[in-house]
């Protein structure tokens, strides 16, 4: 075994970068050197730069002490070579293997390209060597090496052929590289390493300045550590090998924003023995992505791309240059890819966790086992990657309380928590707090519908399950709610209630402020707030449902064909729904026969009838009221106002009695209320008309009639 100066340094990726470092170090003096000796009495450049004799003084500790200015070089790099040889392992030597039918651009060999690579990002380790590089270069600016300068100083003074613009566009075609001015003349290309790029060539882990996301073989997860369906874990287990035999080079990864898509491919990287490093496919968009490839096959990683796509988007994927191995690429349930690697891309979709499931992601991510888990996991259907953001936030509210076992109220405080980061900007919480059944007064009817519905909700997993075998793979744990019915009729308060009843948070989204002008955007503000409430598993309240699910017309100009694509589209995803929505519509016979027929329940709110108007009447008066009985009766009665009305009315006498000395509603501060409701309405109130009657029998002629008119 040959032996070198250097064995007695690891043959770490540190080491390596030193020693390329120092080759290329001493490649500038030589170059300084031989300018000095042309300047013939001028005054030497070494001077100007004193810090370089720091790194020579370093260097001749391990030269012998004969050796010439231009064999000392050429010693270097011989001595470089034996350590390298049978190191495929070190981060700039795996750039070494390209596939045969890699082109020749994006191929990597020889000690002149590796050395050239670190000349170039001598500046990222000591901005002095840009004083260097700005002086040697000169008349031309800047303190970046261009092209005629990587040259000079990598051919050493020699003429052996070497094509330096060939060399550096390799570099820049592999990723490696970036020219700074590419509108300049190609010697003049001012060059400058990535940074990714170059915490990979010092070994370090990449992407502490990028915003990527690195994570080492050992702290991904293995197959078996992951919790999901025993057919989905079973062809994950078989990914690795699918890959590594050529049949596919791509894995397509869809699940839901919340489902932990990222661990489930970092235990496909840790099958092939690899690290993985995670880019957001935006990130990629704003900046060039060449540089992703040879990163992750210097550090030895899976390149995998997160891609956010709406309906209709389609993202291209990136080009790895001489990254030959597997792609990883993260997806929902919308969007898709072109590139030619999506050609030959193996899919995989991560499916809703089962109670069971969400159990045991409970418990792993908990640590413990609450009395209240089987609850927790019944309750709230999330997905494992906001299991365990909840998870860690309900310790805290445990810890907040001084208890150590977090309890069911920790986990639906910590949901809400959640809920509000990531829905409150689509769509607006309502509270349902102290609410329950007995506060809605409905008919007979529809208080079984309501019951109904309710019902379905708490056995929306387990009835898919239960199902006759001709309705298929079509039944999902969705649950589709149509409440019809005037305004005011209490239908928002039987969704508020429906939610209480659930332990599960409202949100109201108006589905008029989500129709958009510009074509697809209807579609993707849809998009966002379906998917991300059905991720977060709350009950979605789509108000003013006919501004959409309206009746679709005959396609008579292109404004009547993309109205028609956004309620298609809204019929598609209502189907596919896998969570509780409920569409509130004030015109019923606009709805689209074909919605109808997909909603689970139906529930038409008619307006109350006079014993239902007398018991809201007592629901919303203060227990203190002065209105006697016979009074409130004859106001239910013949007002016939909505639930709504009554309890803006009741608001208002209450708010009228404030402003008397002992602050009691009475029956003039209820007709007063009652006269103001209706006015509101722009119609006369039915207590108004008594009064005038009262009036006309008291008076006669003129007087009465104007009276009648007032």
């Amino acid at each position: 075994m040959t032996t070198t100066t250097f064995d007695h340094l690891p043959h770490t990726a540190r080491s390596h970068f030193l020693l390329l470092m120092y080759g290329a170090v001493y490649r500038l003096l030589y170059t300084v050197h031989l300018l000095d000796s042309a300047a013939d009495g001028k005054p030497a450049l070494q001077e100007d730069f004193p810090f370089l004799a720091g790194y020579f003084d370093e260097m001749v500790r391990y030269m012998p002490a004969d050796v010439t200015w231009e064999a000392g070089w050429r010693w270097w790099n011989a001595q470089l070579a034996q350590w390298e040889a049978g190191q495929d392992e070190l981060p700039l030597l795996r750039l070494a293997m390209p596939a045969q039918d890699a082109p020749p651009a994006a191929a990597w060999d020889g000690l002149d390209q590796r050395l050239a690579l670190v000349l170039i990002g001598l500046v990222e380790e000591d901005s002095r060597f840009g004083t260097v590089f700005a002086r040697l270069q000169e008349p031309l600016p800047g303190r970046r090496p261009v092209v005629e300068l990587v040259g000079r100083v990598i051919r050493g003074g020699s003429d052996d052929g070497l094509d330096v613009q060939a060399l550096c566009a390799r570099l820049v075609a592999a990723g490696l590289v970036e020219v700074i001015n590419p509108e300049a003349a190609r010697v003049e290309w001012a060059l400058r390493v990535p940074a990714e790029v170059w915490d990979a060539v010092r070994g370090d882990p990449p992407g502490q300045r990028s915003g990527w996301v690195y994570q080492s073989g050992e702290q991904l997860p293995a197959v078996g550590q992951l919790v999901a369906s025993a057919d989905f874990l079973a062809r994950l287990r078989q990914a690795p090998a699918v890959l590594q035999s050529g049949k596919a080079d791509t894995l397509i990864l869809r699940g839901t924003a919340g489902a932990d898509r990222v661990r489930a491919m970092g235990a496909v990287a840790r099958a092939l023995g690899k690290a993985m490093l995670v880019v957001e496919g935006a990130g990629l968009a704003e900046r060039t992505p060449r540089s992703l490839g040879p990163v992750c096959a210097m550090i030895d990683a899976l390149p995998v791309v997160s891609f956010d796509l709406t309906p209709g988007e389609t993202a291209a994927l990136p080009e790895l240059g001489v990254y030959r191995g597997a792609l990883g690429v993260i997806l929902g349930a919308e969007g898709g890819l072109s590139g030619k690697r999506a050609e030959s891309a193996l899919t995989l979709r991560m499916p809703l966790l089962k109670a069971a499931q969400r159990l045991q992601c409970w418990r792993d991510a908990l640590g413990e086992d609450s009395p209240d888990l089987p609850l927790i996991a019944e309750r709230f259907g999330l997905p494992d990657g906001h299991i365990r953001r909840a998870a860690a936030a309900a310790r805290a509210y445990a810890a907040l309380d001084g208890r150590a076992v977090v309890t069911l109220a920790d986990v639906q405080e910590a949901c809400r928590a959640l809920n509000r980061q990531l829905l409150d900007t689509l769509a607006t919480h309502l509270t349902g707090d102290g609410l329950s059944w007995p506060a809605l007064v409905v008919s007979d009817g529809v208080a079984e519908r309501l019951a109904e519905l309710e019902l379905r909700c708490r056995h929306r997993e387990r009835l898919p399950e239960r199902l006759g075998p001709a309705f298929g793979a079509g039944s999902n744990r969705g649950v589709r709610a149509l409440f019809t019915g005037p305004s005011g009729t209490g239908k928002t308060l039987a969704a508020r209630i429906l939610a209480a009843e659930l332990g599960m948070d409202l949100y109201r989204v108006d589905l008029a402020a989500v129709v958009n002008k510009y074509i697809g955007e209807t579609e993707k503000n849809l998009h966002r707030v379906l998917a991300t409430a059905e991720d977060l598993d709350v009950v979605l309240l789509l108000d003013e449902g006919d501004a959409l699910l309206g009746t679709r017309t005959e396609v008579r100009s292109a404004n009547d064909r993309y109205a028609n694509l956004e309620t298609n589209y809204l019929l598609q995803r209502l189907e596919s729904y896998q969570g509780i929505v409920l569409i509130t519509t004030n015109a019923a016979e606009n709805i689209d026969s074909a919605f109808q027929r997909r909603m689970d329940v139906a529930v038409n709110f008619t307006a109350p009838q006079a014993g239902e108007r007398w018991h809201i009447w007592q629901l919303h008066l203060p227990p203190a009221h002065a209105v006697d009985a016979a009074a409130l009766e004859r106001i239910a009665a013949r007002c016939a106002m909505t639930g709504g009305q009554i309890r803006n009315a009741a608001q208002l006498a209450t708010l009228l009695a404030l402003d008397t000395p002992f602050g009691v509603v009475t029956e003039a501060h209820l007709e007063q209320a009652v006269h103001s409701e209706y006015r509101k309405a722009g119609a006369t109130s039915p207590l108004a008309q008594r009064q005038n009657g009262q009036r006309n029998g008291q008076r006669g002629g003129v007087a009465a009639m104007v009276d009648a008119l007032s």
